[in-house]
């Protein structure tokens, strides 16, 4: 298996594959104002096994279209929706985040949680902008520093994962750059990164090792799965997600 491969295989079986909540994503969209009776048509992209999807079909009168670029995630994400009765709220689509087929002002809400980093925030924010209707929504989750200073050992990390890392401010910023007003930001408590991340995805590497026989590069994911949970646990004050909540301004 090539990398991306070993990724799917180790993380499909999670509920989520990135830290986060249903109770979290129910603040958002209580801080969005999306609890309404009004039809809505959602894009939520990067969906992973579909954790929010599921909590936003399951909350809104809404159209979701459930984009993700791995089928397996998309599949096991069908079937979730199937069990809770969701079905026919939910559409799946296969395809890379930064070449999405939507028609320009065809959504009112764009949703991600844990995978706008894929393109980075600024591209994100400024390219999926024109999908959204006046006055849409966009609602995203993105990796930020909770403090203004941190320890050299975990600004390199970050700096070398991901170099868009920032703080809110900054990140508030970007998106009035862009075009949007934003309405609410709120960090990621921490039990988002352990109980519904960490410890799940950490139970898991032996059944994952044994499904890869013990290869080197099997071995080398769990290293690298396990490093970052030991820096979060490490470092937790300094980092965690924000989840941004902003309006589309013409």
């Amino acid at each position: 298996m090539n990398e991306l491969q070993l990724l799917v295989d180790l993380h499909k079986r999670e509920n989520r594959q990135g830290p986060g909540s249903d109770s979290e994503t129910e603040k958002a969209l209580i801080i969005a104002g999306l609890k309404q009776k009004k039809p809505l048509k959602i894009a939520d992209i990067g969906c992973g096994t579909g954790a929010s999807s599921l909590v936003l079909a399951g909350s809104l009168n809404a159209r979701i279209t459930a984009v993700d670029l791995f089928p397996d995630f998309l599949e096991i994400l069908e079937t979730r929706a199937k069990k809770k009765g969701l079905s026919d709220k939910i559409s799946t689509l296969s395809c890379s985040m930064d070449n999405l087929p939507f028609a320009d002002d065809e959504f009112d809400v764009i949703w991600s949680e844990g995978a706008i980093y894929n393109i980075g925030f600024e591209k994100g924010a400024k390219d999926w902008r024109r999908y959204l209707k006046a006055g849409g929504l966009l609602c995203v989750t993105e990796i930020t520093w909770t403090t203004e200073s941190r320890p050299v050992e975990i600004q390199e990390y970050w700096e070398n994962e991901y170099p868009e890392i920032g703080t809110a401010s900054e990140k508030l910023k970007i998106l009035e750059k862009n075009g949007y007003s934003p309405l609410g930001y709120f960090v990621l408590p921490q039990d988002c990164w352990l109980e519904n991340y960490y410890d799940p995805l950490q139970n898991k590497f032996t059944e994952f090792l044994e499904r890869q026989n013990q290869s080197k590069e099997a071995l080398a994911l769990v290293e690298i799965e396990q490093e970052e949970a030991s820096l979060y646990k490490r470092f937790k004050e300094f980092f965690s997600y924000g989840f941004y909540i902003a309006i589309k301004q013409d």
